[in-house]
């Protein structure tokens, strides 16, 4: 990610379809959560709509929604249920090593 805080792993799930997984880089797990979404049976409006968002500048538009609103959720209509997709930022499990490493 390009922005000094960013987080070092996201989490992406999809509610109902696929559990979360962890992935080290923001546009590793994009692309996975995009490979997931492609081979849904969303309806032609739906995936349309998440092709668009998935598209140039989808690196970008997440990381301004992580740094703005803390995570990214959105929906999809499946069957007759909705399903949250979500982009969650992970923080590492021990940041002391990270302070005391400067001390040193």
């Amino acid at each position: 990610m390009t922005t000094a805080n960013a987080p070092r792993q996201v989490t992406v799930s999809i509610e109902g379809v696929a559990g979360p997984a962890t992935f080290s880089r923001l546009p590793d797990a994009l692309a996975a959560l995009w490979r997931s979404l492609r081979m849904l049976p969303l309806g032609w409006t739906q995936y349309d709509a998440y092709r668009a968002f998935f598209g140039p500048g989808v690196v970008e538009r997440v990381e301004a929604a992580l740094a703005r609103d803390g995570q990214l959720a959105m929906t999809f209509t499946m069957a007759g249920r909705s399903h949250v997709v979500r982009v969650v930022p992970t923080q590492p499990a021990d940041r002391t090593r990270d302070r005391t490493a400067h001390h040193g």
